[in-house]
């Protein structure tokens, strides 16, 4: 196996994953903000364009985060799962995970691309700019709606940690570094944001 690697969150999201889980594979750097990743070589690996992508031994290439992350927690069986247990544990991580990127990382990621990350982004993706700051405030809006559903748990499910809170972590990480920075009045966020950060898989 080799594992298509990047900057950015979604490689450092899948990288974390495998931290957490003892997965290791030999990685490809390729070079996004240069456009490697749009160019014919790179696109015979991944149609898609996107990084990360992990091609497998058979030659099969896995080319969305969570895909990968599931297919690592499904082989890799001698460490705890981060999808989870059973059938309601499971179920309730992809829930999660799902509320998460459609609420608040998709728009979030779009806000940057069409403001921040505009130079970079108007000749690779669709933007609108003009759209920015209300995605932006879309995503504010429902992390102070999950800082509320959060509580006092010390991770998004419950008390185990999972790929939802792998996937938020990565992604709140990088967009405090590129204005989006959480707000502090979500309390039991920055909490959680501080005992993910402790973690030894976050610098991964």
């Amino acid at each position: 196996m080799k594992f298509y690697n990047s900057v950015g969150p979604n490689p450092h999201m899948v990288r974390m994953f495998m931290a957490e889980k003892g997965f290791d594979v030999p990685k490809v750097e390729v070079d996004l903000r240069g456009g490697e990743n749009r160019r014919e070589a790179y696109l015979k690996i991944n149609p898609a364009g996107q990084c990360p992508a992990l091609e497998l031994d058979d030659g099969t290439v896995l080319a969305e985060i969570t895909a990968i992350c599931e297919y690592i927690d499904e082989i890799k069986k001698d460490t705890p799962s981060l999808i989870g247990d059973t059938p309601e544990e499971r179920a309730a991580t992809r829930m999660w995970v799902r509320r998460i990127d459609l609420n608040i990382l998709e728009p979030a990621a779009n806000g940057f691309r069409f403001s921040q990350g505009l130079k970079m982004f108007q000749d690779r993706v669709h933007c609108i700019p003009e759209a920015a700051e209300g995605l932006k405030e879309s995503a504010r809006k429902k992390l102070a709606w999950l800082d509320g559903q959060m509580g006092s748990k010390p991770f998004v499910t419950g008390d185990k940690l999972t790929m939802a809170d792998i996937l938020l972590y990565t992604f709140l990480e990088f967009l405090g570094k590129v204005g989006q920075p959480l707000d502090p009045a979500n309390k039991n966020l920055t909490a959680w944001m501080g005992r993910m950060k402790a973690r030894p898989s976050a610098t991964a």
